[in-house]
């Protein structure tokens, strides 16, 4: 028996050993059962997005396809070079774009080359290729090599398309996966912060000495807890209170006590105009993934551009270049040391690259890409004190977390209040993949939000029903912006026109030959989940308002002062109906620079002096789908300096107190300016 009893007890303290570790795993993970969720949700999304873009592929014709912006059919190919990090381009040029097509071709982005056949068929090529940059009518594609560019010159018919993208579900699911299982480090105090009751830790107030006259109070209040805040803060910026302005010198301020910053955004536009403006102060930017319309200012910024103006560039490239022409030679013919003198060639230029992307990261004050651009191998071993997320409000917390594996503290900034992320799962929308970490954060920790409260966008009457409906009426109207009109102060800042009831004009191109008819019903339309619903008359209502609105300022004002014009609808088929219509309207034709049409979420960040928006839904169930997300609507009256139009149904809208709310501001704003009329 005392033989025994070692043996016993050794067995019992490793039951015991395991059994605790199970629970101490079991307590772990279930404390962080958001993030678990959260993971499982993506996964759901991912496999969602990958189903349906399998079946759209499938189904959906190339002219389809190309009216969408996903495809570009015929194409032409041009020139084809190694780029300055030696990889294989070749650009690609659209030879029937379309003026009323906006393409959705960007950094980044997977694409696939086909051939169309004699038949009719599609013929695909076997291999994929990536976007390095985009033009409206031109981009150049990165290829896996010399044998895709043979075959892609070889193809009769050939046409180009977006490819499933799965790059970004990898680097999200990785970057959360880490999260969920760290143990130890920032990440894990970040993660503790962000998801359970842990306070966020701040610095003294006395510590931080500022003075941005500038700025306005609530603005260098957002610079001022920017520096003092050692966890996390978000600068919630609603419309027009300038959040990229306050971002910026937030940034410039850190530069003066940190050597480096990262910054990041949901998109690269956002990255790029955060870039233009640091680079406008004068701040050294390392920008890590191209822009997607690249312009000489930023070009100068990228990490390509900078890697082939360092001064060894010409040493490595001659290194690259010889060892391509060794390769070149036939076997018969190579030297008997060759591959020694091929590996101490790759030594010596590999030497030669680390050496220049240490110089440039070295000598950068920002380095800048997007959330899923933080997963790059260019930034491994790269640490920073302090990150900094713009448009955070538009991005999955998975994307958040992949630079934030890389930073101490994080500055976010958005509103989300305006446009969520885009989920095409509705099972994972519903279940909660669509709230942010931003907004998770607004929730559980509101000590750690400031609001900026000033906006130079809208006058008092255009700004006055957002701040009450979404941001408890603590919005003011700068002084400069407060009263002002394009006309007088007679004007009505913000109408609705119900077009259930308003007589329609007449099919016609030229308002002036409109005659009314009986007033209808003007039913939506339902035209395909691709393009959503469409309402013709509506259309044809919005461009009447369009025309009287232009009488009332007049053609040659609007040209000499240049007043620009945006027609937003939420969606898409109405937008391409509306271009359509404008595209032919023989009035509005010298206006067809200052005029803009587009979806809300194009919108997003835009402003116009002038903003008119079709809803389009009008039905006898009073149904009106996503226009249920407020937060849309919030992004499209929320765009115009001046003047607001809005057109819809009111029988079908303002069944939804937003909208009723929103009908009877209008009819408030007309009355108001009816009395002072009837004063004068």
């Amino acid at each position: 028996m005392q033989a025994c009893k070692p043996a016993f007890e050794s067995d019992h303290l490793a039951y015991l050993y395991l059994t605790t570790r199970l629970l101490l795993s079991y307590s772990f993970m279930q404390k962080y059962i958001s993030l678990q969720r959260q993971l499982e949700l993506l996964r759901m999304e991912y496999e969602y997005e990958k189903a349906a873009f399998a079946k759209e592929a499938a189904m959906m014709g190339i002219d389809r396809k190309v009216k969408r912006g996903d495809c570009w059919y015929p194409i032409s190919v041009g020139r084809s070079y190694y780029n300055s990090l030696d990889r294989f381009v070749v650009e690609i040029h659209s030879t029937a774009a379309d003026d009323d097509v906006v393409h959705n071709f960007e950094y980044g982005r997977p694409v696939c080359f086909f051939e169309k056949r004699a038949d009719g068929s599609l013929r695909y090529m076997n291999f994929q290729a990536t976007v390095s940059y985009a033009e409206p009518t031109r981009m150049v594609v990165e290829l896996p090599g010399e044998m895709a560019l043979t075959e892609l010159q070889n193809a009769d018919l050939a046409g180009v398309m977006l490819h499933f993208d799965d790059y970004s579900y990898r680097v999200m699911l990785s970057a959360l996966n880490r999260t969920i299982e760290c143990r130890k480090g920032r990440v894990a105090t970040l993660r503790d912060i962000f998801h359970t009751a842990a306070p966020a830790s701040w610095s003294s107030a006395s510590s931080v000495a500022l003075s941005l006259p500038w700025l306005n109070a609530s603005q260098e209040e957002a610079v001022r807890h920017a520096l003092r805040a050692k966890d996390v803060l978000i600068v919630h910026g609603p419309p027009g209170t300038g959040k990229t302005t306050t971002l910026v010198e937030a940034v410039c301020e850190v530069l003066k006590r940190e050597s480096q910053v990262l910054v990041c955004a949901q998109s690269n536009t956002a990255v790029d105009w955060m870039c233009s403006q640091l680079a406008q102060r004068g701040v050294p930017i390392l920008r890590i993934g191209n822009p997607t319309r690249v312009t000489p200012e930023m070009l100068a910024h990228t990490y390509e551009h900078r890697f082939a103006a360092h001064p060894d560039y010409p040493d490595l490239w001659q290194l690259r270049r010889t060892i391509k022409q060794l390769y070149s030679q036939p076997r018969g013919e190579r030297a008997a040391n060759f591959h020694q003198k091929i590996a101490r060639l790759r030594e010596r230029a590999d030497e030669l690259e680390v050496r220049i992307r240490e110089a440039l990261f070295s000598s950068s004050r920002v380095v800048s890409c997007t959330l899923t651009g933080a997963a790059n191998p260019l930034l491994v071993g790269q640490h920073f004190h302090t990150l900094f997320i713009d448009e955070a409000a538009q991005a999955l917390e998975a994307a958040c977390w992949i630079p934030l594996q890389r930073a101490d503290r994080v500055i976010f900034a958005g509103d989300h209040q305006q446009l969520p992320p885009t989920i095409k799962c509705p099972e994972a929308l519903r279940s909660g993949l669509g709230i942010t970490l931003m907004e998770q954060l607004a929730a559980r920790k509101p000590e750690c939000v400031h609001l900026l409260t000033v906006q130079y966008r809208m006058n008092e009457a255009l700004m006055r029903f957002s701040s009450d409906w979404f941001y408890g009426g603590k919005l003011t109207a700068a002084p400069d912006v407060k009263h002002r009109s394009l006309l007088d102060e007679l004007d009505v800042p913000i109408e609705w026109h119900d077009t259930t009831t308003q007589s329609e004009p007449s099919a016609t191109t030229d308002a002036e030959e409109a005659t009314p008819v009986v007033p209808t019903t003007h039913h939506e339309e339902f035209i395909g989940n691709s393009y959503g619903r469409i309402n013709k008359a509506e259309a044809r209502l919005t461009i009447a308002a369009l025309h009287n609105y232009v009488d009332k300022i007049g053609m040659l004002r609007l040209l000499s002062e240049r007043i620009d014009i945006g027609v937003i609808s939420p969606y898409r088929a109405q937008v391409h109906y509306l271009r359509s219509l404008i595209k032919h309207d023989a009035k509005l034709k010298p206006l067809k620079k200052h005029i803009t049409i587009d979806t809300v979420d194009a919108f997003q960040g835009q402003e116009r002096d002038v903003i008119i928006v079709s809803m389009v839904r009008d039905n006898a169930e009073g149904q009106i789908g996503f226009l249920s997300d407020l937060r849309r609507m919030n992004v499209a009256i929320t765009r115009a300096r001046y003047k607001l139009i809005v057109l819809g149904s009111t029988e079908t809208l303002c069944r939804h107190p937003f909208y009723k709310k929103l009908y009877d501001a209008c009819l408030a704003q007309k009355e108001e300016s009816n009395n002072k009329v009837t004063t004068v």
